[in-house]
Parts: structure tokens; sequence; C-alpha cells
């Protein structure tokens, strides 16, 4: 049986008609028509009052958003525990201290509570976080009015990480556009790909120039290499922000058809005890369903998350667990961490089922005999 895979790229057709433009007038360097034509497009898409610069990654445009807001060696930046890794590096790149959050259970996001704690934790010894990275998680928005409310009352700054959340909104508005500054990610398997890519999202232009300036080595206007700040390389390509470009045009269909396998999934478990899909909790929050994921408590379903994973995977159908949180990685134990156990507990009994948007008819029914078996206990 040829592998079904968790979240493959899926082109729409059009991207061969930019990339061809961009090999036409060698225009493959990282600059170019199908860059500045790739920021308008998700411009448009995300609505007025908007800036985008078209990056290398969406771990770049984390890194630059905090090189933008001051961050510097020793700082503390609150992020959330439970998200991929690539949320908390750009941190340590810049020598500074995360502060992991605990998540809530509604959106699997940050805890509200939580990071205030974090926030009075420093305040005590005289110091303030300088930002918050708030991440939406598998495409769903985090409880964007508490936290706004947090950010004002401390007067913190925001940065949206909204690498998995092209397309969803909250109450109408797009995710993308609710941090002080946003950031997104068109890395393979996201819900629209540039091969390799991502794009910081600001509100003023002249951050955006910034950020382009910072993103072409810093380079001043002379007419040698004249370098008076720290520059990196990071700006996105003209031959991927061509694939890009192609993609945009089948965002919103790559939206419809990852919801449908959200709701193909609520209906297979709809009996099942002890299985839960994850979903919105109210009609403000509108997810994208990058990826669905389920929720297993093993003394309801009398079965684990493994013992699910492994069941799938010799059907030769690719699921993954939740996220590791931040604050249990090797990498990041000198942490401090804020809040209980729910990022854990998500971690330890969740799991992300095949969520492509090219997922066929016998691909679902391929999953959906091997979900209904597993439920049945014939596979575990």
């Amino acid at each position: 049986m040829d592998k079904i895979w968790l979240s493959s790229p899926h082109m729409g057709g059009g991207e061969m008609k930019y990339i061809q433009e961009a090999f036409d007038s060698n225009w493959v360097a990282p600059l170019g028509p199908n860059v500045n034509g790739f920021e308008d497009d998700i411009e448009n898409f995300l609505g007025k009052g908007v800036h985008v610069a078209a990056l290398s990654s969406g771990t770049g445009a984390l890194h630059l958003a905090l090189v933008l807001l001051g961050v510097n060696a020793g700082d503390f930046v609150i992020c959330q525990s439970l998200t991929f890794s690539a949320s908390a590096n750009p941190i340590k790149y810049l020598n500074a201290n995360a502060l992991f959050v605990d998540s809530e259970k509604e959106t699997w996001n940050l805890c509200p509570n939580a990071v205030e704690d974090a926030i009075k934790s420093k305040l005590k010894i005289g110091l303030k976080p300088k930002a918050i990275i708030a991440v939406d998680l598998y495409g769903m928005p985090y409880k964007i009015e508490d936290i706004r409310a947090i950010s004002k009352k401390y007067e913190i700054p925001v940065i949206e990480d909204a690498a998995e959340a092209l397309g969803s909104t909250y109450k109408g508005k797009k995710c993308g556009t609710f941090g002080d500054i946003s950031i997104l990610s068109f890395n393979g398997n996201k819900i629209i790909t540039t091969s390799g890519g991502g794009a910081l999202i600001l509100k003023k232009k002249e951050y955006k120039n910034k950020a382009v300036y910072l993103s072409t080595q810093a380079r001043d206007d002379a007419p040698h290499y004249e370098h008076t700040t720290l520059g990196y390389n990071y700006r996105m390509s003209n031959v991927c922000a061509g694939i890009g470009r192609g993609q945009m045009e089948v965002l919103q269909e790559r939206v419809d058809q990852r919801r449908a396998n959200n709701a193909f999934y609520k209906e297979i478990f709809a009996g099942a005890e002890g299985i839960s899909v994850f979903q919105e909790q109210n009609k403000n929050f509108y997810s994208n369903h990058w990826l669905s994921a389920v929720y297993i408590n093993p003394d309801e379903a009398g079965f684990t998350r493994e013992d699910l994973r492994l069941a799938l995977a010799e059907e030769n159908i690719e699921s993954r667990p939740i996220w590791k949180p931040m604050h249990l990685q090797p990498v990041f134990k000198k942490e401090k961490y804020f809040g209980g156990k729910v990022a854990s507990d998500i971690f330890n009994n969740g799991l992300c089922l095949p969520s492509g948007s090219n997922l066929t008819t016998e691909d679902k029914e391929r999953i959906k005999s091997a979900l209904e078996r597993i439920i049945n206990k014939e596979l575990v």
C-alpha cells in the first residue's frame, strides 16, 4: 500500500507560470517581480493595514520580529510551550531567555493566567519581558482578546506565530493580523508552500522597510558595500515566491479541504468513547485545521495515543504526536516554565492525523477503515 502522509505539499497548477516567468526574465535572486507580487497577494488576502515582507523561512521571520522589538542578550521573552521548536529557537539565537507558558484546554494555546504569572515573576525583580510569542496551534486562533488585554496592561508587544494559521480567523478577522508583529510559514507541509519560506506581517510601512533592509544583509545606501548594522540573509528568492503566487490562487480551496478533513474525523469518532477531535470552542473561532488532531483518554478509549499511532503505522498511514512542549525539551531544560500540566497532558494523549488537502477518496476510505477497526479494538 502507498503511504498516506500526514501533510504533504499540494500544488495548484498555476505555479509553473510564475516560475517560468522568473527563469525567462533571469530573476532567480532574492529579489524580483514574484517577491513583490507574492507580498501583494498576501496583503490583499489579509486585508488593509498590513505590510508583508517575504522571507526564506518562518523561523527567520520570528528572529527578525524579535530583533525589530529590540530583544537583546539577557532579555526575557514569553513563549507558548506547546509548539514546534521554531517558535522558541530564535529567542536563543539572541542569547535571550525563554519563559515557557502552559496552554489552556479550549484552544491548546497560551494560558492567560500563566502568561500573567510569568510577567509578575519578572516584575518582582524589576524586569519586564520584552515580548509574548502567541501561537495559533494547528491553525486554531489563541484567545486573542485575553492575550491582547494582558499585552496592553503590561505594555508588552505580542508576536503572533501564525505559521500554521493562514486562512484561520477570529471574529471574522484573519490570523496573522493580531500581533504587533506576526509571522507566517510556507514550509513544505503548510497549508500553502513556497518550498521553504515565511513572511513578516507588519503594521507600518517603515517597519517593513527595516525588515527588508535587515533581511538583505543590512547593506547601506552606498556605491560600495557599507554596513553599519548587523544583517541577515533572510530574503525569499523570486523562484520560491513564484511557487507562492500559484499557491495563493488556491488558498481558500486548501482551507476548505483541510476543514473537510476535520469534519471527516468528527464523523468517524462521533460515537467513540474517550476520543475527542480538536475543534473550535465557539463560532468566534474559525480554524483552517491545518492539522486535525484527536485527544485520547486511554481509560475510556481502552487504548493509548501510542497504540493508535503504531496501529496506523502498520497500515502505512502516518500520524504524529502533538508537539512535545518546549519546557520538556532537553535543549531548553534551563528555561523557566509557568503553569500546570495541560500542555504535557495534551502531548501525552494527543495525536495528529493525516490532514493533507490532497487526500484522495481512496485514502480516506483506508483511513476510515483503519480507525474504525482501532475503535473496535481489532488493531490494538
